[in-house]
């Protein structure tokens, strides 16, 4: 008989300090269920982060697994993703207590290709993977890493399939709920990404900068961060690029004397920079999931500029300006530096995003998972 309200969630990586995507989405809704009385055995993989004692705060247990680093996991027909996830140890934990699992993402469920487990598995769809994969391949200009995200897209398109094994999947955003929905039925159910929402709050009318925020590891980010610069690099605006990881661009940063690199370490400087600036201009070149830090920005920040890929499909397109190419961008950031940001757009936000309340979306989690 299954553990009451008791479950199993399976991260990709160790979800604090939650400062970037994935990690966002994973780490909010732990806390969320947390409230709502549900035990909850946090299983991790450990590669890039240190274990968390803050985790310990919201869950009964918090489990850590290395990660492999084999490179024969390359040569496998399992998606590397997967395979370097691979843990008998975790399979025999998940075994031990009877409870429902939830596995984040497709990276974590190595454990379905090798045993059949009596409680019911849910999960937590991040991306299309498959397309994310291959956008990835567009985005880079490494050829070896091309490669491998092009080969990795191949294989997770047919591990895909292992979809077919779960009780229910729990999709991030409209978009990719009507693709999951179309291949896997009644299943699937839309679950808004969880996130950090704070009362929003107009601190100052107007900012003197333009920001951009992103993990610069990522290269849809870096091509991103890069297309920014050449917009900007020959205009008067002040245009900041914040990340908590530096790269090459640096380099190019440091060609233009209206352009800056921010170093986040904390999530409260990344706020300070949300504060100061007048608007986020918000770019990807790859339509995934619902970018996290667009749900960032609506809470914490003012005016946004985005393209198509970042807000089609995501129910927030009426809360930002919408540009794509060069010369769009640049007559909506002249309009922007024009107005005053206003008590009225902070209510047409509240109105908004009231859909993406993460107390609403955990309580429909637990309701699918624990209904009688």
């Amino acid at each position: 008989m299954p553990n009451s309200n008791t479950l199993h969630i399976v991260s990709f990586n160790i979800p604090y300090p939650p400062n970037y995507g994935g990690v966002i989405d994973v780490f909010y809704k732990i806390k969320e269920l947390h409230q709502l009385d549900i035990k909850i055995y946090l299983h991790c993989f450990e590669y890039d982060r240190p274990q968390q004692k803050a985790l310990e705060k919201y869950c009964e247990k918090v489990f850590y697994y290395k990660r492999s680093s084999n490179i024969k996991s390359l040569f496998s027909t399992t998606p590397y993703i997967i395979k370097n996830r691979e843990s008998e140890l975790l399979i025999d934990r998940l075994k031990k207590i009877d409870a429902p699992i939830l596995f984040e993402g497709l990276h974590t469920t190595f454990p379905l290709t090798k045993t059949v487990f009596k409680s019911k598995v849910y999960i937590r769809t991040h991306n299309i993977e498959h397309d994310y994969f291959k956008g990835l391949a567009e985005s880079e200009s490494n050829i070896f890493k091309k490669l491998f995200y092009v080969l990795e897209s191949f294989k997770l398109k047919k591990y895909e399939a292992i979809l077919n094994k779960v009780a229910g999947i729990f999709s991030i955003s409209p978009f990719e709920q009507e693709y999951f929905e179309s291949k896997y039925g009644k299943k699937c159910n839309y679950i808004p990404a969880f996130h950090d929402a704070k009362p929003l709050e107009n601190h100052s009318a107007k900012g003197d900068f333009i920001l951009y925020h992103g993990d610069l590891r990522i290269s849809d980010n870096i091509k991103a961060a890069l297309f920014l610069i050449a917009i900007y690099k020959d205009s008067s605006y002040k245009l900041v690029i914040a990340s908590s990881e530096k790269s090459s661009i640096i380099k190019e940063i440091n060609k233009h004397q209206n352009i800056y690199f921010e170093t986040i370490n904390t999530q409260k400087e990344l706020e300070l920079l949300f504060r100061k600036a007048h608007i986020n201009t918000l770019v990807t070149f790859q339509k995934t999931g619902i970018k996290l830090k667009l749900l960032n920005a609506l809470y914490q920040g003012k005016f946004i500029i985005a393209n198509s890929k970042m807000i089609a499909d995501t129910g927030l397109e009426s809360l930002c300006e919408l540009a794509n190419t060069k010369e769009e961008i640049l007559q909506k950031t002249a309009f922007l530096f024009s107005e005053e940001f206003s008590e009225a757009e902070i209510e047409k936000r509240k109105e908004k995003l009231t859909l993406f309340s993460p107390s609403q979306s955990s309580k429909r989690i637990k309701e699918l998972i624990f209904k009688q």
